[in-house]
């Protein structure tokens, strides 16, 4: 099992428990990066539906599904809805207009093909499409009860991830994210797709044009261990940096799944939510609580995330669809008051 740590941590060992191997871990610390990972494995070869010719498969529609995206070929942000962007119908895979005929990546296929589990899943989830935490992720626990949880959860897991309180009153553990992408991710254009067990070689840039798409294998999972006041948003991040994925963060949205009455449920982390936090509410069970990474498409966009000249781009951008908006309306308008007046024009009264 491998490790992505989002800080150096050295737990003191716990009497009557080996301490947990991490040789194998990706350390993520805010002052540097990690170094090159130990050698190439699995998902070291390029993505085989990664062709020289246009990509085969693919059923492209205008997109529908929420009103802004990423474009996953070119990475640039996508503004407007489906006057704007295409999307296979199979594969999700989102793009311009005029980045269609750039897509080299072969369709991967409709969700669930060839993966019976996946497709009986897919019909229990239900995206309650609700962000506000249930009441029991609401309470609010003082130093004596935060170790008395942490007691419990450490007596129930069958492995060495367990949780630890520091003398600061913060405490580590580990949650396991599930990577549940239908979109491709896009990595710097290297000959390799990078290995799911190297590391980053270099820090992120942002803006990178010359990009590599793959799909992540299904069923992919990566361990963290984190800090009580590790947020959502930092967990995506560094999922991130591990695959070198330079899509945009907003892209994607880390979700909390809990089984109930023989239906999935799903809720959209808000970026400040702790992961750690709930885990040490819902208790070890997967059922009642687990995490899992996926595309963000309901259409929000967090507009503060933007820098300023990018803010004052989009806003140069609305005003001309605007006024097009404009322009065609009165247009329409005009031409329907114009057949109403020839109408007129050939009638004689009486």
């Amino acid at each position: 099992m491998e490790l992505i740590e989002l800080r150096e941590l050295q737990p003191e060992p716990r009497p009557g428990r080996g301490r947990l191997e991490r040789t194998n871990a990706l350390r993520i610390s805010p002052a540097r990066r990690p170094g090159p990972g130990p050698g190439p494995g699995p998902g070291a070869h390029p993505d085989p539906r990664l062709t020289a010719t246009p990509g085969a498969g693919h059923r492209f529609e205008p997109r529908r599904r929420g009103l802004h995206t990423w474009c996953d070929l070119c990475g640039d942000f996508v503004w407007g809805g489906g006057r704007k962007s295409l999307q296979c119908r199979h594969c999700s895979f989102t793009c311009h207009y005029r980045c269609r005929a750039l897509v080299r990546l072969d369709c991967s296929g409709p969700p669930g093909a060839g993966d019976e589990d996946d497709g009986t899943e897919q019909a229990l989830e239900k995206d309650t499409n609700v962000d506000e935490p249930g009441e029991w992720e609401k309470a609010e626990l003082d130093q004596a009860q935060v170790e008395q949880r942490i007691k419990e959860y450490n007596s129930q897991i069958n492995s060495n991830l367990f949780m630890s309180l520091n003398k600061d009153g913060s405490y580590t553990g580990f949650i396991k994210v599930q990577l549940k992408l239908v979109r491709p991710v896009s990595v710097p254009a290297t000959k390799r797709v990078p290995s799911l067990q190297a590391g980053r070689p270099g820090p992120r840039t942002q803006g990178v044009k010359r990009r590599t798409s793959f799909y992540l294998p299904k069923g992919t999972v990566k361990h963290l261990h984190i800090l009580s006041h590790t947020r959502a948003s930092e967990v995506i991040d560094a999922l991130l940096r591990k695959f070198t994925v330079v899509d945009n963060p907003r892209k994607f949205a880390l979700f909390e799944r809990s089984e109930k009455d023989e239906q999935v449920y799903l809720r959209k982390l808000a970026d400040e939510e702790q992961p750690l936090r709930l885990r040490l509410l819902a208790g070890p069970s997967e059922k009642v609580l687990s995490f899992v990474l996926k595309e963000n498409e309901t259409g929000e966009v967090n507009w503060d995330a933007f820098t300023l000249p990018e803010l004052h781009n989009f806003l140069r951008i609305l005003q001309r669809e605007e006024e097009e908006h404009v322009r065609r309306l009165r247009h329409r308008y005009a031409r329907c008051r114009q057949k109403m007046q020839e109408a007129l024009a050939t009638r004689t009264p009486g």
